[in-house]
């Protein structure tokens, strides 16, 4: 069968999934040994191979330019074309095909090196390695050209956030005049993050996220001693803290609420003392009234801090000799979900690989005024690898047997950590 004319279709008018299911059913992808049905002119519209599991890797590299996750729907029917696929093969003859509404049952026993793997399986959330390939996953970091997608895409978003935030409140006009003067206001920020001198921030501190954290009781509110006790705590760690806060919360009173009402909150000498410290040091930005500070420290998070960075790369590798918490820089120090801000970002894989590699949380015991029982604190990434489609190579087994990248797809009903895992054997 001629697929030369279809496959570019296929390509350019549905989702490389169906791609995948059709060619597996139709003994394309088996390995060197028992000889892959070619494709015609696949290799004449840019492929290196027509047949076998160098093209299911090219296939599904493609795929995963497009597509994040699949659902179980899909991994079932996967599933069922590869078992089709290789009934012919003894490396296959334990696929057998499922029900259409069957789930999947996990198997996360370990494969072997010529097995053909097609298996819902559980990545363990802190090595990052399937256990049934042995393949670790990995974080996958933003690319520069995507770092600056997303610094732009944010200075738009906050306009029409603030649009939306005073719609239904006040008049056309003045809702355009406040989104105007958001916007230059986040600009300025956004300059000044670019232009100052001095070293560069290597953390940013959601102030209100961690003033209130665990401040839901009667004496509970804004605690400024918090903010310090996470800024002690990064400079301990060699970081270079910047902490966002509302303007609001540098007067002298303000109002909160903690989950306990709304409440009067007038700051002490004690608290004044760190908002005078914290300013002097270059420490803290305050958000305008009428802006989101949402905005203000995820664009630091990627700011390219230009005169301060003079071209440095401020990533901080494991291993390193100074102990630094390995990963991205600037960190974003947030316990916060932000479900809003990823339903208006238009390119969820830039919010999925930012949320992945920028955010780090925390947790320590709540403080009362200036005091704290348990004073430690302990950081933590949300994610260990990334949720979206990737290969990676399986541990070498010193053998010429085996071969073949192992693919693992995020499913969107199945639990955060689990994947469709592929893995075709090259040789046997």
């Amino acid at each position: 069968m001629a697929y030369s004319g279809k496959l570019k279709a296929f390509a350019v008018t549905v989702s490389f999934r169906w791609l995948v299911w059709r060619i597996s059913n139709s003994e394309y992808f088996t390995h060197d040994r028992i000889g892959s049905k070619p494709i015609k002119g696949a290799e004449d519209i840019g492929y290196s191979a027509a047949s076998g599991p160098d093209l299911f890797d090219e296939l599904v590299s493609e795929m995963a330019e497009d597509v994040l996750e699949i659902t179980s729907a899909s991994a079932r029917r996967l599933y069922n074309a590869l078992a089709v696929g290789f009934k012919e093969d003894k490396l296959g003859e334990h696929l057998k095909e499922m029900h259409s509404l069957a789930g999947m049952p996990l198997c996360n026993e370990a494969a072997r090196d010529t097995e053909l793997v097609a298996s819902r399986v559980t990545v363990d959330s802190k090595t990052a390695i399937c256990p049934r390939t042995g393949a670790t996953l990995r974080l996958i970091m933003l690319e520069e050209k995507q770092r600056k997608q997303l610094h732009e895409s944010l200075l738009e978003l906050s306009q029409q956030a603030i649009e939306q935030l005073h719609k239904g409140r006040v008049q056309r006009g003045d809702r355009r005049s406040a989104a105007d003067y958001a916007a230059r206001e986040l600009m300025r920020f956004s300059t000044w993050m670019d232009t100052r001198t001095g070293d560069p921030f290597t953390a940013i501190v959601d102030g209100p996220n961690i003033a209130y954290y665990m401040q839901n009781f009667d004496q509970g509110g804004f605690n400024y001693h918090q903010i310090q006790f996470v800024v002690d705590a990064l400079l301990s760690m060699k970081e270079n803290p910047l902490v966002i806060i509302p303007y609001k919360y540098t007067t002298s009173s303000f109002s909160v609420n903690t989950g306990m009402g709304r409440s009067f909150q007038k700051l002490g000498k004690k608290e004044l003392s760190i908002l005078e410290e914290l300013t002097k040091q270059g420490r803290l930005w305050a958000v305008p009234p009428r802006c989101l500070d949402d905005y203000y420290w995820m664009l630091a998070s990627v700011s390219d801090q230009r005169a301060s960075r003079r071209g440095s790369d401020l990533e901080i590798l494991p291993g390193n000799e100074e102990g630094r918490w390995p990963g991205t820089r600037p960190m974003l120090v947030s316990n916060d979900q932000m479900r809003d801000h990823k339903l208006e970002l238009m390119e969820p894989r830039l919010y999925r690989r930012w949320y992945s590699c920028h955010i780090v949380n925390y947790n320590f015991t709540a403080f009362v005024d200036s005091e704290c029982m348990d004073k430690q604190i302990g950081f933590s990434t949300p994610d260990f690898f990334s949720r979206e489609i990737q290969g990676n190579q399986p541990p070498a087994t010193g053998t010429d047997e085996g071969g073949g990248t192992a693919w693992h797809f995020p499913v969107s009903d199945w639990d955060l950590n689990d994947r469709f895992c592929v893995r075709i054997p090259k040789r046997a």
